[in-house]
């Protein structure tokens, strides 16, 4: 048997989508079907150079196409991946912990613990279970500001 570019394409094809096992955001498994695509255009007579022409058009099609759009289809509904910073915590209330070792206090945020800060720069010795609001984050310390108990009528 002799080797050809074809098979070149097929097997890299075949390692990137392989690959993608590994990585889970389809990036992977876009590039080996242009890959096996560009297979396809080799096999059909292409020269090298139209071959590239290929893997670079096939990539940069499938490559937006499968993060913008599938790949959200396989996410679990109501979990956002890489949130924690980006605001969405922004108002919300939450209760104080201490921590075990050092008994610094802090709130957790998606399973983050983080210390806390009043926007005054102060870091608060707040009792655990204390309802604070998140308004932003300073490097890794939490700025927040406590929350106003409800008035019963």
């Amino acid at each position: 048997m002799e080797w050809s570019l074809t098979h070149l394409w097929l097997i890299l094809a075949l390692v990137l989508s392989l690959a993608e096992l590994t990585s889970g955001v389809l990036l992977l498994l876009a590039l080996g079907i242009a890959a096996a695509l560009t297979a396809l255009a080799s096999f059909l007579g292409a020269s090298f150079e139209w071959q590239l022409v290929t893997m670079g058009v096939m990539s940069g099609i499938l490559v937006p196409v499968a993060i913008r759009w599938i790949r959200p289809r396989f996410s679990p509904k109501g979990v956002a991946y890489g949130t924690t910073g980006t605001g969405v915590e922004h108002g919300k209330t939450y209760r104080t912990l201490l921590r075990d070792f050092d008994g610094a206090t802090g709130i957790k945020i998606n399973g983050d613990f983080y210390r806390l800060k009043f926007a005054d720069g102060s870091s608060p010795e707040l009792p655990e279970g204390t309802a604070v609001i998140f308004d932003k984050f300073d490097g890794t310390t939490a700025i927040v500001h406590l929350a106003q108990p409800k008035q019963e009528s």
